[in-house]
């Protein structure tokens, strides 16, 4: 009784394989073994072998058909078995049987490139995990292509996490041989981005999961097809003596669907015969001939569309930013208080600090370092607002201050910390917290010093900005906005109209946390802290 050979499934995800090449004909007699065909899924190459004796009855599909898994593909048995029945969705087999007394006409065919699987030393680039929490980066350019030499140092890819950015240096010398994904991929840590061996080398089994060729590599296989059906076209006629277009039923289908004309794919099947391949080679060299005519078009006129538009996906460090709002937000029971105090003292210690820098051998010294310093000592004192809220039920105090601070960088918002800022000196605030700010703008800060923080201090004030609501960074309670320098006028003992300079302080809490009077009592001693801040300082074992 004749058997029905299946296509297999390899893998849980596969659904289809792409039958490459058959190693069989009808009439052969195969033992239990043998090769039958090759195919291959989106991952990897393999060989089927049979599982039984006996003789090719029919071949239900071709070279380059794209077969569903566990559906047939062909039969063996004896000699004259009947195997209509086992042809997929009652079609007759795509290869008639060879009869002996027939003479077999010679013909040009093009034959599937094989690939040659050899013992390889190519060894796989995995994407690298830069801190304990990041657990993916986005590759933003590639610094090679396949075919390039690399030397051990060279640079292959340029990556970011969430946090910053950093350069991929080869650890081998090879060719490249392979690029998984492409510039602006979200890539898992860990996970295989490229390739170096020798030339010949086997990559498929580094491939990860759902990885597809980069555009590079499609376009060189869609030329190494073109330059194979160039080679045959000449010999292999597109339709039959009658003018009929030979083409198997899965290929008028997918020409159908794709929208080609037949008469425009040149057949590469056996006998003269179109397949699903050479529609998809015909429908490819359609888009590049409508994308080559539309960009001629566009060159000729392009009219100003006043509802043009371009979409963009956004940076990684966005969508991490905006993830982290949105919780912060929604988790939250979030409310912001305003309280201005008089600057002046700080802007006049600021001119002292400054004028007698050298001599006192100070570093630049801003109004943020003054404000950083000040919180730090008045935070000790409101243990509330340098806490964590855990799970919405535990508060977690912590015995130091150590101070997020809001810093703008190229790449987006990022908030390094100072750990540690109570235990400091103005001039040591100063100095850690610029090399921090730098480090952050520049893209290589240790990822391990943007967490950690008990509050944070965002300063907007030389944007002009006089209020706004600062939205705190979870799981912390509390956040302080630092604004914008203003003139004011108040009354002297006399009745007189004094000029000041003043600064608003915007402080939002988590009312889970704490409640209104001892955030009003923060901000109450923090501004006196401010207006007397000469006098606070000197009066600290750790000043300047």
């Amino acid at each position: 009784m004749a058997k029905p050979v299946l296509m297999p499934k390899q893998g849980i995800t596969v659904e289809s394989c792409i039958l490459t090449k058959w190693a069989v004909k009808v009439g052969d007699v195969v033992k239990e073994g043998d090769v039958l065909f090759s195919y291959e899924t989106d991952k990897s190459a393999f060989d089927y072998q049979a599982e039984f004796a006996g003789e090719v009855l029919a071949l239900f599909c071709e070279e380059g058909d794209e077969v569903p898994v566990l559906s047939n593909v062909c039969a063996l048995g004896n000699k004259g078995e009947d195997v209509s029945s086992l042809a997929p969705n009652g079609q007759a087999p795509a290869v008639e049987e060879v009869k002996p007394s027939a003479p077999q006409e010679t013909k040009a065919e093009v034959k599937p490139v094989e690939k040659k699987v050899i013992n390889s030393n190519a060894k796989p680039v995995m994407m690298p995990k830069q801190g304990i929490t990041v657990e993916s980066c986005i590759l933003t350019k590639w610094a090679v292509k396949v075919g390039d030499k690399v030397k051990v140092g060279d640079v292959l890819f340029s990556y970011e996490t969430d946090k910053a950015a950093f350069d991929y240096q080869a650890e081998v010398e090879g060719e490249v041989l392979v690029l998984f994904c492409e510039e602006g991929d979200e890539v898992p840590v860990l996970t295989n981005v490229c390739v170096v061996g020798e030339k010949g080398d086997e990559f498929a089994c580094f491939a990860p999961d759902g990885a597809t060729a980069t555009v590079e590599e499609v376009k060189q296989e869609v030329a190494e097809v073109k330059a194979e059906v160039k080679e045959v076209v000449s010999a292999q006629p597109t339709a039959s003596a009658n003018g009929e277009i030979k083409a198997s039923p899965r290929a008028k289908n997918l020409a159908t669907k794709l929208g080609v004309d037949l008469k425009d794919a040149v057949p590469t099947g056996p006998n003269g015969r179109i397949i699903e391949r050479d529609v998809r080679v015909a429908s490819t060299m359609v888009k590049e001939t409508a994308v080559e005519v539309k960009q001629e078009v566009a060159e000729v006129k392009a009219p100003v569309d006043v509802k043009a538009y371009k979409d963009e996906k956004m940076p990684n460090i966005r969508k991490v930013i905006a993830k982290s709002m949105m919780a912060s937000l929604s988790s939250m029971a979030q409310l912001t208080m305003n309280i201005s105090f008089d600057c002046t003292n700080v802007m006049e210690f600021r001119k002292y600090l400054k004028d007698n820098a050298e001599k006192l051998n100070l570093p630049s010294i801003t109004i943020n370092h003054i404000i950083v310093y000040a919180l730090s000592r008045v935070l000790k004192n409101h243990k509330d607002l340098n806490a964590h809220l855990i799970n919405n039920d535990t508060m977690r105090y912590f015995e130091h201050v150590n101070m997020g601070i809001a810093t703008d960088t190229p790449r987006g918002l990022l908030v390094p910390t100072l750990f540690g800022a109570d235990t400091m000196s103005l001039s040591e605030i100063a100095i850690k917290s610029k090399q921090l700010s730098k480090d952050a703008v520049a893209g290589n800060i240790n990822p391990e010093l943007l967490s950690g923080g008990t509050f944070t201090v965002s300063n907007v004030g030389t944007m002009g900005i006089e209020s706004f609501t600062p939205v705190i960074n979870p799981p912390q309670t509390g956040i302080l906005g630092v604004n914008t320098l203003e003139t004011r006028v108040k009354l002297g003992k006399n009745g007189e109209v004094i000029p000041y300079t003043a600064m608003n302080l915007s402080l939002t809490f988590d009312h889970r946390a704490l409640d209104g009077a001892p955030a009003g009592r923060f901000l109450k001693e923090l501004k006196e802290y401010l207006e007397n801040f000469s006098f606070n300082l000197l009066a600290d074992s750790k000043c300047i």
